[in-house]
C-alpha cells in the first residue's frame, strides 16, 4: 500500500460576508487525498461548497503540532 502522511493544509473559506483562514493538519496517503478530506469536512460541518472552499498551500510535514 503506502505510508500514512501529514499534511498541513491552509486555506480560506467563507464565513458571513468575509473569508475566514484555515489551518488543519490532515492523514492521508498522498496530497490529493488530504484535499479530498478537507473539502469533505469542511462540506459537512458547515454545509459549503467545493467551489467556496479556497486551498493557498499544502505541505507534508514530519512532526504533527499540538
Amino acid at each position: 500500500m503506502g505510508e500514512i502522511k501529514v499534511f498541513r493544509i491552509i486555506g480560506r473559506l467563507p464565513m458571513g460576508f468575509q473569508k475566514s483562514r484555515f489551518v488543519k493538519e490532515v492523514r492521508a496517503l498522498k496530497p490529493e487525498h488530504a484535499v479530498e478530506k478537507i473539502y469533505s469536512e469542511f462540506g459537512s460541518r458547515h454545509k459549503l461548497k467545493r467551489t467556496g472552499i479556497e486551498i493557498i498551500s499544502i505541505e507534508e510535514i514530519t512532526e504533527p503540532q499540538l
